[in-house]
């Protein structure tokens, strides 16, 4: 199966997803966003990564800033902070360049790693883009860079991890088809989350309408 550029969803968005499907749905479905200190940080990050959109030798690496990137069979697109190509044999050519180059997402976070794959499954699909658009073989790891260390960290992309990419994508294409945006189950996470207050979880807590009038109609059966 291959979806159409229309159905296309944001790579971006699998860490939003990661993290809670209702917020993914509130900025991805219902358009609607708030700023605060993370969110900002987290801007002017990757505004320095993309920098000018360009693309530099240095040694036996060739580094591309900004780099649009889809999967048809996936249904995704977005922009990768940096893709380095490596020298290697089991890379593909490179236009006006000699060998063949490895391409290798580096995606650039505010903060330090996580816990969660959040962060893992947004990097791990851009290199499932890279492979499918430049038809080169798989590869085997890629890099992200976190601004509270300073630091790479390597993230094997291993069968397990490419798998719930794909799950979690598909998924979203069902809420994005359907329009749904689900309900969400309030945890500490939700006082550090910029749209708190367009998601008022403390109100979701209850029950659902359905469930409010069934309860009604049986106190007068």
């Amino acid at each position: 199966m291959e979806y159409s550029e229309e159905e296309f969803l944001s790579i971006a968005g699998l860490q939003h997803f990661a993290f809670c499907r209702r917020q993914w749905a509130l900025a991805y479905l219902e358009m609607q966003w708030n700023e605060n200190l993370r969110t900002a940080e987290g801007h002017i990050l990757h505004e320095n990564a993309h920098d000018s959109f360009s693309a530099e030798k240095r040694g036996d690496r060739i580094i591309s800033r900004g780099m649009s990137v889809f999967s048809r069979r996936l249904g995704v697109n977005g922009v990768c902070d940096i893709v380095e190509f490596h020298a290697s044999p089991h890379g593909v050519p490179i236009f006006g360049r000699e060998g063949k180059w490895l391409p290798v997402p580096v995606e650039y976070k505010r903060g330090s790693p996580k816990e969660n794959d959040a962060d893992r499954l947004q990097l791990c699909c851009q290199a499932m883009c890279l492979e499918e658009m430049l038809l080169c073989g798989e590869i085997p790891k890629a890099y992200l860079y976190y601004g509270e260390t300073a630091r790479r960290t390597a993230v094997p992309l291993d069968e397990a991890l490419r798998g719930k990419v794909a799950a979690m994508l598909s998924e979203m294409h069902e809420l994005s088809r359907r329009n749904y945006t689900p309900r969400v189950k309030p945890t500490k996470s939700c006082n550090a989350c910029s749209l708190k207050g367009l998601c008022l979880p403390k109100l979701c807590r209850g029950g659902s309408a359905a469930d409010y009038l069934k309860k009604r109609l049986e106190e007068f059966s």
